[in-house]
């Protein structure tokens, strides 16, 4: 019997101190992990050097909501630097929060194609191409971040040779076409490779039919699998609650708020945001974004979210939850939902504005 229970406590203890081969590979990198369900602000996130980059710093981000699904991290490039040139077996996708400078990338070193970005720039690298990133200025840093699918690349093939050096081209994404990051004509579904400023960006109305009068654009870039929008959100009105898959980072461009988040049953977890926020609502949470403010608010939203199915198989779908939906009308939400909006709203100098809510008072 002591056998037994010593071999059952050595198993509790392998279990405990088990690390999967991505969050191996990110300790092989020396990099600070952060955590939670947001980051408050990433413009003076603290980094730490990145050695395998060259002269980079960085740290990783994985948010309770991506569930090992996806990460993100941020990097920052010195005055007149460039960043190692590498390549992957995973998807990335880079917003500029700060500076100015160019990328390369290539699959032939005898074509390269660089093009220049700025704060506010968004752009996706094709799956495995070769590509640098270069800080024009020689005064100040230029900063990034970067949404990617590596958790799950890295722990289901297990093996950094096949990840990081693997000579294997995505011709149907990438084929050193010329002008493949030039800025096509937007569009309410844009398919362009890359935004010069994502910050000026058009919205359009339309979309789900979860209220608010919020407007909306979304990105298809670099024949990825990954999905992204930008959306505008005005002054007195919300969205209604809802839910998806895991992943969705939504990064704060311009106004401030909170965000509500709860697990069915559970209580609400509250999220305060403003410029230069993240934040990643998990998997099967129901959640709620609101405009603190007077003024209207911008963010960037990257992920797959709706793309990936519930367990079983079942999809998303955008209609009340009383009819097996993933959606909670207005009339249905806890009445202190739209209370405490109310009470932002006037703390703003704003009022609310939606034509019809069941909880409203004040107009």
């Amino acid at each position: 019997m002591a056998n037994t229970i010593s071999t059952a406590e050595e198993e509790v203890k392998e279990r405990l101190g088990y690390k999967s081969p991505y969050e191996q590979w990110k300790e092989s990198e020396g990099l600070q992990t952060y955590r939670g369900l947001a980051i408050k602000n990433l413009y003076d996130l603290e980094l730490n050097p990145w050695k395998s980059s060259g002269d980079g710093l960085a740290a990783f981000l994985n948010l309770e909501g991506t569930g090992g699904f996806n990460d993100s991290y941020v990097a920052e490039i010195p005055p007149g630097k460039s960043l190692k040139a590498h390549r992957h077996l995973f998807e990335e996708t880079i917003y500029i929060l700060k500076g100015q400078g160019a990328s390369s990338v290539w699959i032939d070193p005898n074509r390269k194609e660089t093009f220049e970005w700025q704060e506010g720039s968004y752009f996706s690298i094709p799956m495995n191409a070769w590509h640098e990133h270069h800080n024009a200025s020689g005064l100040d840093s230029a900063r990034y971040i970067a949404m990617t699918s590596a958790p799950r690349v890295i722990d289901t093939f297990n093996n950094y040779e096949f990840v990081f050096d693997n000579p294997f081209v995505f011709r149907d994404r990438y084929n050193a076409e010329e002008g493949y990051f030039k800025q096509k004509a937007p569009a309410q579904q844009w398919s362009t490779n890359f935004v010069a400023d994502v910050r000026v960006c058009q919205t359009y109305s339309g979309g789900f039919d979860r209220g608010g009068g919020a407007k909306s654009t979304v990105f298809r870039m670099v024949n990825q699998t990954v999905k992204s929008h930008v959306s505008l959100w005005g002054v007195g009105a919300y969205k209604k609650a809802h839910r998806h898959g895991p992943g969705i980072h939504v990064l704060i461009i311009r106004g401030t708020g909170y965000s509500i988040m709860w697990q069915e049953g559970k209580a609400m977890e509250r999220v305060e945001w403003g410029p230069g926020s993240v934040f990643v609502p998990p998997e099967m949470w129901f959640h709620q974004h609101f405009n603190g403010s007077a003024e209207p608010v911008f963010f960037l939203a990257i992920g797959w979210g709706s793309d990936k199915p519930k367990a079983g198989g079942k999809a998303y779908v955008y209609k009340s939850v009383k009819e097996g939906g993933d959606q909670i009308e207005y009339e249905d939400e806890d009445p202190m939902v739209h209370a405490e909006f109310e009470v932002a709203m006037k703390n703003a100098g704003a009022r609310c504005k939606m034509d019809y809510h069941p909880h409203g008072t004040m107009k």
